[in-house]
């Protein structure tokens, strides 16, 4: 195996050629926002604009949208973690059987356009409009299943990696309540899945316009479109600041659970959980 491996100097390769065409539309994109319309030299007289105060009632969309997309983002990465993580476990740990079912209606949203997802769900949100309003907020229902794929992936991942009911038997052998079986000791086992899914989540749900706009609900997509009718110098700016908005958001998620698993290096003996419980 060791010999079919790329040499540094071929990762170099691939990497700055990655880079390079990942780059070049972000480069003319931000040269785009700089260009006078007198073809003159450039000039960030269009970037000031965008957070002159006197502007801001004409940019309220995109405030308003990014709040709501940061909000749907929480609630979706909760749905992920408290609901749809321990029916993995309680799958993986009470009924292996039924894992091909669960996988199949899992991946199942990945097979269908989001046309097809918002025809489905449209009178759904109807009821959900009557009982709970229809506050941006409600759109986490639908980005719960949407993400559902690319979560399933990651956490299955590490849940594969780890010897769960193991864990849980001897955590359960030695007093713990499944409350804690689940939060203190499998949960930190899989830190790495339920990082991932939800940098995925995260990602999906500031991406996603086509079940937002067809819903009727105003996020940082829908946004970045009322703009761009208006401005499209100002539609450039804020995708860009979008998008290093997401990569800095990201970044500070993965670093989170980088520092998390180096604080508490051995979260997970069941034996420990039974010295913190009868403490």
């Amino acid at each position: 195996m060791r010999g079919i491996a790329p040499s540094p100097l071929v990762r170099g390769i691939i990497g700055v050629v990655v880079g390079f065409v990942f780059a070049v539309p972000f480069v003319a994109t931000f040269l785009f926002t700089l260009s006078s319309p007198a073809g003159g030299a450039y000039t960030f007289e269009r970037w000031l604009s965008v957070f002159d105060p006197a502007n801001a009632s004409r940019y309220a969309p995109i405030w308003t949208g990014l709040g709501n997309s940061l909000l749907l983002a929480g609630v979706t990465v909760l749905i992920v973690l408290v609901l749809f993580t321990p029916t993995m476990v309680l799958v993986a740990l009470r009924f292996p059987k039924l894992r091909r079912g669960f996988e199949f209606l899992a991946l199942l949203p990945i097979t269908i356009p989001a046309i097809v997802l918002v025809v489905g769900l449209a009178p759904i949100y109807l009821q959900i409009g009557r009982t709970l309003g229809t506050g941006a907020w409600t759109l986490a229902f639908a980005y719960g299943i949407l993400v559902l794929p690319f979560t399933y992936r990651s956490i299955q991942a590490s849940i594969d990696a780890v010897d769960v009911k193991t864990l849980a038997e001897a955590a359960r052998t030695l007093g713990a309540g499944w409350f804690t079986v689940l939060v203190r000791v499998i949960a930190p086992n899989l830190r790495q899945g339920l990082l991932a899914a939800s940098l995925i989540s995260v990602a999906v749900v500031l991406g996603e316009f086509t079940i937002a706009s067809l819903l009727n609900r105003q996020v940082l997509q829908t946004g970045l479109v009322v703009i761009n009718r208006q401005d499209a110098y100002a539609a450039a700016i804020f995708t860009l600041l979008a998008l290093a908005f997401a990569f800095v958001l990201l970044l500070v998620i993965g670093r989170a659970g980088r520092v998390g698993s180096a604080v508490s290096p051995r979260p997970t003996s069941p034996r420990r959980t039974l010295r913190r419980n009868r403490s």
